[in-house]
């Protein structure tokens, strides 16, 4: 359960097993700084650690996702030592939901969710070295991970804004919907995500994550150690017998 904390620049609500930590100061174009920082890790904290969460989604109030760090705050990157890690560590997958502009840090927010959805007027830009400011939010890191080392270091080293378009095409999003839509998609994506069995969602996304810094026989191995406990649950059990009695599972996260 969701235990109550007060937050100046992120709300988190709940439907069903799917939470929601949203953004909220559109009016500074829900900036990332220290205090946000602070209150993300421990959001991710606490949702982490609440066995009803199955999927979180990641969004934001207002026309902007976020326009990334104050403009002459370049300290904000040290209040954390690996900024947004605290996403890529949680046992539930995040779903970003992007709706206008995600530059700078505000976009390697998003880079640490597992999937992103984007509506068709979001762009995404990496302005840092255009101002003098190289990334330091870990975009050099998961940008190339992600799309490539040509794509992403054109939109670092140029630093010019990509278009939703442009960003499905070279897979920096997973989904654009029409302008307005995005956030239905999202949340249609997280509950039929939500209705698959906790456990296995959550170990899932550790064999993808750890595996990815894995040799290739060390991870089909990790991937294989982790299927075998896996199979020792009651959520296993449920879902076994759920299929022989052609019914939906009813999943328990044990």
């Amino acid at each position: 359960m969701i235990a109550p904390m007060r937050f100046d620049s992120i709300t988190i609500s709940r439907q069903g097993a799917v939470a929601e930590i949203r953004l909220s100061r559109p009016a500074q174009g829900n900036p990332v700084d220290a205090a946000f920082l602070a209150e993300l890790d421990a959001a991710a904290s606490m949702l982490h650690d609440d066995d009803a969460v199955s999927v979180v989604m990641l969004s934001a109030t207002g026309d902007v996702f976020s326009a990334g760090a104050p403009s002459g705050s370049p300290a904000w990157q040290r209040e954390a030592a690996l900024p947004f890690r605290c996403l890529e560590l949680m046992a539930q997958p995040v779903i970003a939901l992007i709706e206008g502009a995600a530059a700078g840090a505000g976009l390697e927010l998003a880079l640490a969710c597992d999937i992103r959805i984007a509506d068709e007027t979001a762009t995404f830009a990496m302005p840092g070295v255009a101002a003098g400011t190289p990334p330091a939010g870990g975009g050099t890191q998961r940008l190339p991970r992600l799309i490539g080392h040509a794509h992403a270091a054109e939109m670092i080293l140029l630093g010019e804004p990509v278009d939703a378009a442009a960003a499905l095409a070279c897979g920096l999003v997973n989904r654009v919907a029409p302008r307005g839509e995005a956030r239905a998609v999202a949340e249609r994506l997280a509950r039929t995500m939500a209705s698959r069995g906790p456990l296995a969602l959550r170990y899932a996304k550790e064999a993808i994550n750890c595996g990815l810094d894995m040799p290739l026989d060390q991870a089909l191995r990790y991937e294989t150690d982790l299927t075998v406990i896996l199979q020792t649950t009651g959520d296993r059990a449920e879902g076994v017998k759920a299929f022989l009695e052609k019914r939906p599972p009813r999943f328990k996260g044990r």
